[in-house]
């Protein structure tokens, strides 16, 4: 077994691959803005992070008349390591991203982090190790 990507299931799907690839600065390695489906580079050319368009994947596993649930806790967060979460945070905030919280530092974890949503309320942290800061 093989480890491929984790997928966000997502009902708009342009506005996701927009945000992905124009505010985070996500370069995709297959799909673009007009298709249901694309993956990005996430470490030397590396996919490991997808987008696909929920509707699809609910018709393929026979999931049609059911909606995404709204209004809970997360069950799942993207995490993407960068090597300054500060000078990222300040890069985005110039791109009109709204965060959740400001950079943090958190001795327990190992690392300092920041947190945002994306268009469809997916819970995205940015770190970097203490280490390296």
């Amino acid at each position: 077994m093989k480890f491929s990507n984790v997928r966000l299931l997502v009902k708009d799907y342009i506005q996701c691959f927009k945000f992905y690839t124009e505010q985070l600065g996500l370069e995709p390695i297959w799909g673009d803005e007009n298709g249901c489906y694309a993956a990005f580079k996430v470490a030397d050319g590396i996919e490991g992070f997808a987008i696909f368009s929920s509707d699809l994947m609910a018709s393929a596993i026979g999931n049609d008349e059911k909606t995404q649930p709204i209004g809970y806790r997360e069950k799942s967060v993207v995490v993407f390591e960068v090597s300054n979460v500060d000078d990222t945070y300040q890069a985005l905030l110039e791109k009109g991203i709204c965060f959740i919280n400001e950079p943090t530092g958190m001795p327990d974890w190992g690392m300092r982090v920041v947190h945002l949503r994306d268009p469809e309320e997916n819970l995205i942290e940015f770190f970097t190790p203490l280490a390296a800061q």
